[in-house]
């Protein structure tokens, strides 16, 4: 993911950026350590659901010729760290376990690689900033409203991805930077996660673990949607007028001419196609192969309605994906992480001590642990329904014990982990739209920093009221 493509004067980056392999490969080798410095221990589970109160400590066993990665197995009922040879390992496990998502998000950068060579996105964005004459105060607000409400009641994530190149280069026709059309779609849907009115892949799971309704409860949910919305769109305007181009709109002069009926044409139907997809996807339950395939479809659909010809789409598609390549390496070191964790049989270990903070301190200072708890859990369970599963069935009864009411354990958890998503690097969801926007994950999370710092605060706020009014 690099930052090569951005076009730009002043940057919101310093001269030299991190590379974002190098921070995953950080957290990878941590991960080995704590499977030497932690106990090894285990839940009981009921498929992916967690059996509060069955942790056990399980006696690991150490060997030099394991530090290596060349020990053998240990015996039923016994653990063992995890030497060098199976951290490395985990790296390209990580990849194969991924490899469905790693494929999709490689076709949808040759789709791109398609539309972007026959020039429809250049004259439609061109044909968009004309209408509205650049305007960002209408442009930024609009477009983040429209994708913040996907996520919030629908639960729409990837499905943006098809449109962040889009965004990306309308706010490079403003003269702004990748980041800032990243931050559009990604701060709009992050908020519609955190919020999640009627998300259905969290209240789905979490609320029933909890015994109560699912959507219910939606009064705090949705005013904590508009409150952090609000926060949102002016942090991006902010953002905008930092750089110093929010002021310039009408300096700026974009064509009105009509767009060619080819391009208008395809602009069509990747319109039609995003919406078939939406559709398909909820209503099949399309998952990474069906949506790869689908990808592949539209970019041979594409290619026939461009004119390029045979050799020349698919050359635009190969440079379309080699754009994304990096992203698969990004998302295989995340999920190594999460492998090399369980391997050791360290994560049951890790998610008991967290839950522990949660402790006996009355309701307030419990609300508060639970946030603390998802937020730091979110590093290692990155999944909002993973993460709803393991965490549910234990903070819910350690909630109502400490005078916590069932609503207030699901705001909590929608609150934390909604919060990390925003920043952490093992999340492939995040870690796929900074490849499809190329940016650098160093980048974004100095970027978007003090809004995940705001967003903390809020939270505690909303968290203090929910347990006053016992919501």
């Amino acid at each position: 993911m690099t930052e090569s493509g951005l076009k730009t004067g002043k940057s919101f980056t310093p001269a030299k950026q991190m590379n974002p392999t190098l921070v995953l490969l950080f957290i990878v080798v941590i991960a080995v350590v704590m499977t030497w410095i932690l106990s090894a221990g285990e839940f009981q589970h009921q498929g992916q659901k967690v059996i509060p109160g069955t942790y056990q400590q399980i006696e690991k066993h150490f060997s030099l010729s394991q530090m290596i990665g060349l020990g053998e197995a240990p015996p039923a009922g016994q653990a063992a760290p995890v030497g060098i040879i199976d951290g490395i390992m985990a790296i390209p496990a990580g990849i194969v376990k991924q490899a469905g998502l790693i494929v999709m998000v490689l076709f949808i950068g040759g789709m791109f690689g398609v539309l972007n060579q026959s020039g429809a996105i250049e004259s439609s964005l061109e044909r968009l900033l004309g209408v509205t004459k650049g305007n960002v105060y209408f442009l930024v607000p609009t477009l983040m409203l429209v994708f913040s409400a996907g996520s919030t009641f629908m639960g729409l994530a990837k499905e943006y991805l098809l449109v962040i190149p889009l965004v990306v280069a309308l706010m490079n026709r403003l003269g702004l930077p990748n980041i800032l059309g990243l931050a559009v779609v990604a701060i709009a849907v992050k908020v519609g996660y955190l919020a999640s009115v009627t998300n259905p892949y969290a209240l789905s799971i979490a609320q029933p673990l909890v015994g109560v309704q699912i959507f219910s409860g939606l009064s705090l949910r949705l005013t904590a949607y508009a409150l952090f919305m609000l926060v949102g769109i002016a942090f991006v305007l902010w953002a905008i007028r930092r750089h110093g181009k929010l002021n310039q709109d009408v300096e700026v002069s974009f064509s009105v001419k009509p767009l060619s009926l080819r391009h208008s044409l395809m602009m069509t139907a990747l319109l039609v196609g995003i919406a078939f997809m939406v559709f398909a996807a909820n209503q099949w339950y399309w998952k990474n192969t069906q949506l790869s395939a689908y990808y592949l479809f539209l970019s041979m659909i594409f290619a026939l309605m461009s004119g390029m010809g045979a050799s020349a789409s698919a050359d635009a598609f190969v440079s379309g994906m080699k754009k994304v390549l990096i992203a698969g390496l990004l998302i295989g070191l995340a999920t190594a992480v999460e492998i090399v964790l369980t391997q050791g049989r360290v994560m049951d270990t890790m998610i008991n001590a967290l839950v522990k903070l949660v402790g006996q301190h009355g309701p307030y200072m419990s609300a508060y642990g639970m946030f603390i708890c998802q937020l730091l859990l979110d590093i290692v369970i990155p999944s909002t329904s993973g993460q709803a599963a393991v965490t549910m069935p234990i903070l819910g009864p350690l909630g109502q014990l400490t005078g916590v009411a069932p609503q207030t354990t699901v705001f909590a958890f929608l609150m934390g982990n909604g919060l990390t998503n925003m920043i952490t690097p093992t999340s492939s969801g995040l870690l796929i739209f900074l490849a499809s926007a190329q940016v650098g994950w160093t980048q974004w999370a100095k970027f978007v920093l003090p809004l995940f710092l705001i967003f903390a605060a809020l939270a505690i706020v909303m968290l203090t009221f929910a347990v006053a009014i016992g919501y």
